[in-house]
C-alpha cells in the first residue's frame, strides 16, 4: 500500500472477509473442500442479494449494481 488513502480502500474487503469467516466458516464444520466451496458461495450469494448494507441506504449490493435503485447524493 503506497498511495494516499490506500488503507481506507482495504476496509471494505477486510470487513467482508471478517463477516464471511464469523458468519459462515467458523460456525460450520465442513468435511470436504467441495462442501466448503458450496458454503462460501452460498454466503456470498446471501451477502450480495439479501443482506442490506447501511452504507448503501439499506439496499443490497445486487440492487445497486444492477441499477434497480438510484442512491441519493447524501450517500458517501
Amino acid at each position: 500500500m503506497d498511495g494516499k488513502g490506500r488503507a481506507k480502500d482495504n476496509i471494505v474487503i477486510e470487513r467482508f472477509w471478517r463477516s464471511l469467516k464469523y458468519n459462515e466458516v467458523y460456525i460450520n464444520n465442513y468435511s470436504s473442500p467441495r462442501e466448503t466451496r458450496q458454503g462460501v458461495n452460498g454466503y456470498i450469494h446471501l451477502h450480495n442479494h439479501y443482506l442490506p448494507h447501511q452504507s448503501l441506504q439499506n439496499y443490497t449490493l445486487a440492487a445497486v449494481h444492477n441499477r434497480e435503485v438510484i442512491l441519493s447524493s447524501t450517500c458517501k
